[in-house]
């Protein structure tokens, strides 16, 4: 007789659904798990013998066979212990076979506890479009398999309490589905930063369109200090943004089990030493790198020149793409990565050029040579480059409150709302996303624009795709002042953040 549990698997960041096939034949007793498993799920056989045995049951002594479905695709981590289990159980005769529309995952411990896994919103979320209408996972992953509606999901503490529910001897109560609650702690604020006017007004445009952004100061000048208040004043997510953000955290096992929904964009801020791998995403089992995990939310690489090249260049398809593609031996994987962009850096190694002080000690080929590190393929991928002025003094003593990051965020969410009303239906929630082909529709200049357009792309040496982030900027300061189209002051606001000039001091 083979016993036929239904469980789920992860590719990538995207689950599906695995028949656990269980089989006890005579012969010499073993037990082979087949179907392409790894380390991980081989040595499943040891931790589901412990669990059988230490939850009073009785271990068969035959020859098992597991085999996971689809075998042509590669399994791995712990998740089938409990499926493997629940088999083992039914062939038995210990279990009366599970409801064919339950599902079952989650890691075994020696003595039958259940411990969480990764990747259970994804799988959750399969589940449902496979027609599963019970999900059993271990207690700690309840809250975030509810994330997934249409579900009924139970959370077990041990094998043995999920044993007694499917008997009926001691029902197991279904899983509230998580609410958000008001625990969350608050990004720093702006109100911390003293002058810098126009670098706050370059924030509130970059928060408002999800545009990239370079910073480009002396040490102290507060560029990090700025990008570190960015996610205080994003728009808030809706609940597809969450879900898609939260899939990928969930996958990286980095999600909260009291708070497994992330609410609040995410903020990703590498040190300069990340590889290509740990950004872009990979190894033998592809995972999501630092790019996938900023989906949604901020990518902030501080000392932007000291990043290796070959992870800086990593970087420009992806920024076009809104996705990354990792090619591996164990196959292709593409990952979500529609991020913001947000850098930082100094005018020249010693940091000094430019500066009132005149203590910088670079010749101009030092500085040359120091700014070339961002190749320009990069930089016109940026859509505002920011000079960061040092603080004078007078600003820093100065004694009234500068705008907080609350007010700033109302703008934004104003702003973002008229381009969700824009963008209905089409796919688009900001203005950084407006594809070549809409921009004939939503950024139309009249003649004073053309004009002003028509110079400074022969002034500044224009390509045709920073002509259209220039556009799209323009449209994104016009809805901030709730404007309907796009007028001479908001491109003429555009262009100057184009400047590339400011890398050479």
């Amino acid at each position: 007789m083979v016993v036929s549990i239904r469980s789920l698997g992860l590719t990538g960041i995207a689950g599906y659904e695995v028949g656990v096939e269980c089989f006890l034949s005579g012969g010499l007793p073993a037990f082979d798990v087949v179907g392409l498993p790894d380390a991980a799920v081989r040595e499943s056989r040891e931790r589901v013998r412990a669990a059988v045995k230490n939850c009073g049951a009785k271990f068969p002594v035959s020859r098992i066979t597991i085999n996971l479905a689809p075998a042509g695709r590669k399994k791995e981590g712990t998740l089938y212990d409990l499926p493997i289990f629940l088999g083992l159980m039914t062939a038995a005769g210990e279990l009366d076979t599970p409801p064919q529309d339950a599902a079952f995952l989650g890691e075994l411990s020696l003595t039958g506890a259940l411990r969480p896994v990764r990747g259970v919103l994804p799988m959750a979320m399969a589940a449902q479009r496979a027609g599963i209408k019970t999900l059993y996972v271990p207690a700690e992953n309840a809250a975030e398999a509810t994330l997934a509606e249409g579900l009924t999901v139970y959370g077990a503490e041990t094998a043995e309490a999920l044993v007694r529910h499917l008997k009926g001897q001691q029902r197991l109560s279904p899983a509230v589905p998580w609410q958000d609650g008001d625990d969350i702690a608050q990004a720093p604020d702006l109100r911390d930063v003293m002058g810098q006017e126009n670098c706050r007004r370059a924030l509130e445009i970059a928060a408002a369109g999800s545009h990239n952004l370079l910073l480009i100061g002396s040490p102290g000048a507060g560029k990090s200090m700025l990008a570190r208040r960015l996610p205080s004043i994003l728009p808030d997510m809706t609940r597809q943004e969450a879900l898609e953000a939260t899939e990928v955290w969930s996958v990286a096992g980095l999600t909260d089990p009291r708070h497994p929904l992330l609410t609040h964009r995410p903020f990703r801020a590498p040190h300069h030493t990340v590889s290509a791998v740990a950004l872009s995403g990979g190894g033998s089992f592809p995972r999501p790198g630092e790019i996938s995990l900023s989906h949604n939310g901020v990518l902030f690489l501080d000392e932007l020149p000291e990043f290796h090249k070959d992870v800086l260049e990593a970087l420009r398809q992806p920024l076009e793409d809104g996705e990354v593609t990792i090619t591996r031996a164990s196959g292709t994987l593409r990952l979500p990565s529609r991020f913001m962009l947000v850098c930082a850096m100094n005018p020249c190694r010693c940091g000094w050029y430019g500066h009132p002080s005149g203590r910088c000690t670079c010749t101009d080929a030092q500085v040359q040579k120091y700014v070339s590190r961002i190749s320009g393929p990069l930089l016109d991928r940026i859509d505002l480059h920011v000079r960061v002025p040092s603080v004078e003094y007078e600003a820093m003593r100065r004694r009234e409150t500068p705008e907080d990051s609350a007010t700033v965020r109302a703008r934004v969410n104003a702003a973002r709302a008229r381009q969700h009303v824009r963008f209905t239906g089409t796919g688009i929630s900001c203005n950084a996303h407006m594809p070549p082909s809409m921009l004939a529709e939503f950024c139309t200049l009249d003649d004073a624009c053309e004009k002003l357009m028509q110079n400074a792309f022969s002034k500044l040496g224009l390509t045709a795709r920073s002509h259209d982030r220039i556009l799209r900027v323009a449209r994104t300061i016009a809805d901030l002042d709730g404007a309907e189209s796009i007028e001479p002051a908001h491109l003429a606001e555009a262009i100057q953040y184009r400047n590339t000039d400011i890398l050479k001091g």
